[in-house]
């Protein structure tokens, strides 16, 4: 197997799933290149193997022997991923014989982008809170809420480094003010354990909305977290859910920065990010980031980069491979 030669990687989401055909460079700073890249909805296949052999059809008869695959999940000893947010059953070892490839490895969707977050350059990430440079590399956290919420920590070892993957959005989610009490308290009537990702995520703004108009004794007018974003600067109860989502998003990203052990910086990556950028900026988060008591000190050290890049999770997967495939 030449490990030059062109592999794929997919970034496999709840909603969507991002396929690219990459080739390794060689180079330090830019490992990978992407050759081929498109965006599938889930909904829309039957599982990911129609998804890649669909891509597989488009590359003009190219042979491709080898890829990864960058999902949430847990895997069982069997190669069957268990995973909240997938609308069909994810098994990379039936998919690998289903399209006859030779090598289809699992990483976990966010430790994938932990390998991307330090190549992402200046121009694609904004800057929340803290210093606009570090002095030494230190662990490194990378959070995003989409269809749920994925988590992983990069830690630098010598000249590499290691990334713990986490599953931080099935953690009990925890809330810091009244309105937030009442909020979880409705929510915990439905079910016996909310988790953080039942309100940190797209659906988990839905969530929000729904909650507060319960509390507030309003009847829901919007059915989907874009609209909920989309009414903010006009509908109160939709701008009231946003600020709660960006002040629960500041206070477990630094509860997490803690609980991790995070000296180098935090990226926030994918999904509703993005499309909330501007009320994000204006919003409590970096107050609720900081609220931790005699360790504010610590978290105003940490630099908060919003990360716009939206190929990471095909990157990072790519990367990872090539650390797994280099000979040693």
């Amino acid at each position: 197997m030449s490990t030059s030669a062109p592999f794929i990687a997919a970034d496999v989401g709840g909603t969507h799933v991002r396929l690219g055909l990459v080739r390794p460079t060689g180079r330090d700073l830019q490992p990978v290149e992407i050759l081929s890249y498109r965006k599938y909805a889930c909904a829309e296949f039957a599982g990911l193997a129609d998804i890649i052999g669909n891509f597989l059809d488009g590359l003009d008869g190219q042979r491709v022997q080898r890829g990864v695959i960058a999902s949430a999940g847990f895997p069982l000893e069997d190669g069957t991923v268990i995973t909240a947010n997938l609308p069909w059953r994810l098994s990379p070892r039936e998919i690998q014989g289903a399209l006859g490839l030779d090598d289809l490895r699992l990483v976990n969707d966010f430790e994938a982008v932990a390998y991307a977050a330090a190549l992402v350059g200046d121009q694609e990430v904004l800057r929340l809170t803290g210093p606009a440079h570090v002095s030494e590399r230190g662990p490194t956290l990378v959070l995003g809420p989409g269809t749920g919420l994925g988590g992983a920590v990069w830690i630098p070892t010598g000249r590499s480094a290691t990334v713990l993957a986490t599953e931080a959005g099935q953690a009990a989610l925890s809330v810091g003010t009244e309105l937030e009490m009442a909020l979880l308290a409705q929510m915990l009537k439905k079910r016996p354990h909310v988790p953080v990702e039942h309100a940190l995520s797209g659906p988990g703004l839905l969530n929000l909305y729904r909650a507060l108009c319960e509390v507030r004794g309003a009847t829901p007018v919007h059915a989907a977290p874009d609209a909920v974003t989309a009414a903010a600067g006009e509908d109160p109860l939709a701008r009231e859910a946003l600020d709660v989502f960006c002040g629960l998003l500041g206070s477990t990203v630094g509860d997490m920065a803690l609980l991790y052990g995070i000296t180098g910086s935090v990226y926030l990556a994918g999904g509703i990010l993005p499309r909330i950028r501007e009320f994000l900026l204006q919003s409590s988060f970096v107050e609720r980031f900081l609220n931790k008591g005699p360790m504010r000190a610590a978290l105003e050290r940490i630099p908060v980069r919003l990360v716009e890049h939206g190929q990471l999770g095909v990157l990072g997967a790519a990367n990872w491979y090539l650390g797994q495939t280099a000979p040693h």
